[in-house]
């Protein structure tokens, strides 16, 4: 493996100055101390190919984000959170059996480029590998936060993972790395309520469908319907025991910064307090950034941080500040170096 640059694991020292007043505080009284901000990121998340060079979703998307980090000051105050592979009784909590013997199947023998038989996915040689290390990763992070080492964290993974369902990988998607880290939450920590806010301009049809039927986790997602995969209308709001629990905000070609604040304030905000959660998950992607290759929304780095604030404030105010965000789309290289490091600012500062 190569040799890793740009980290550093730094202590974060907060003297009377670096000390927080929640809204729900009196001003008179004075939070405990701000944890430091996990980042996942690893270089065997370069190896994954999702296809021929000049394909959206390829390895100079992390590379990009960690430039921008490292250009923003931000490498060296991050902890780094370490990586490791999922196991298959961890996959299991969220994915059918079969599909992941599937994967294994059709992924450990791999030369080139192939097409996932469950639908449009490219994968090379270390897909298999990678996506593991990227969900299991995000276990890591999990763990970290729910033990208190860290506030909360990012994770910067590929293969993204908000379109994989019970057992189907699709859209660039193998496995949901996001509703893997819901279920562990619930079945290794024993936390009775996930929310999770997906921002990705495309819909997050696997992890809605994953938990439509649950009313222990929360999905709420803004994103352009009538977009890839064609899912989440304003209509689909769970059922069964999960009625209710399912919040689809979809926005319009052309959203910017203050149409998705006003959704999340509007919309997240009522219905986090009233849903009460004990842990946030976030599917990041910023491919409603500006002039995105696959997104025709107009949000700023500047609305990425705002949207980010009203999450941390959730996460602060109902469940003691514990989150972890994953990275999802994103494809303008500079849009999203950019985006991450204005969320990732913004992880940081409350």
């Amino acid at each position: 493996m190569m040799k890793r640059r740009g980290f550093a694991l730094a202590l974060l020292t907060l003297g009377a100055s670096g000390r927080l007043v929640s809204r729900s505080q009196s001003q008179n009284t004075i939070a405990p101390p701000l944890r430091q901000t996990g980042l996942l990121w690893d270089e065997v998340y370069l190896r994954h190919l999702a296809g021929d060079t000049g394909h959206p979703e390829r390895p100079e998307r992390l590379t990009a984000i960690r430039t921008g980090l490292e250009q923003a000051g931000l490498l060296s105050a991050l902890t780094r959170v370490a990586v490791r592979r999922v196991t298959d009784d961890e996959l299991a909590l969220a994915h059918d059996r079969r599909y992941i013997e599937l994967t294994r199947r059709e992924l450990s023998n791999v030369s080139g480029l192939k097409d996932l038989s469950t639908g449009d996915t490219l994968v090379s040689h270390d897909s298999f590998d990678t996506a593991r290390a990227a969900a299991g990763g995000v276990l890591n992070a999990a763990d970290a936060v729910v033990a208190g080492r860290l506030r909360n964290a990012f994770c910067a993974v590929r293969p993204p993972g908000h379109h994989a369902t019970q057992n189907r990988g699709m859209g660039f998607c193998i496995y949901n790395n996001v509703a893997v880290a819901a279920r562990y939450l619930q079945r290794v920590h024993g936390v009775a309520r996930v929310l999770i806010v997906d921002w990705d301009y495309h819909h997050g049809n696997g992890t809605q469908d994953i938990f439509y039927e649950d009313d222990s986790v929360f999905y709420f997602s803004t994103h352009h319907y009538g977009a890839y995969p064609g899912s989440g209308s304003a209509s689909e709001t769970g059922r069964g025991r999960g009625a209710g629990t399912t919040l689809n905000v979809p926005l319009p070609p052309g959203a910017g910064d203050a149409d998705i604040l006003r959704a999340f304030e509007d919309r997240l905000v009522p219905a986090a307090r009233a849903f009460k959660p004990n842990f946030v998950l976030i599917s990041a992607g910023f491919d409603g950034m500006r002039r995105d290759v696959l997104g025709r929304f107009d949000v700023t780095p500047q609305g990425f941080a705002a949207i980010t604030r009203v999450v941390v404030d959730i996460a602060s105010q109902l469940c003691e500040g514990r989150l972890v965000s994953v990275l999802e789309g994103g494809y303008r290289l500079d849009g999203l170096a950019d985006s991450v490091t204005a969320h990732v600012t913004a992880l940081r500062a409350l």
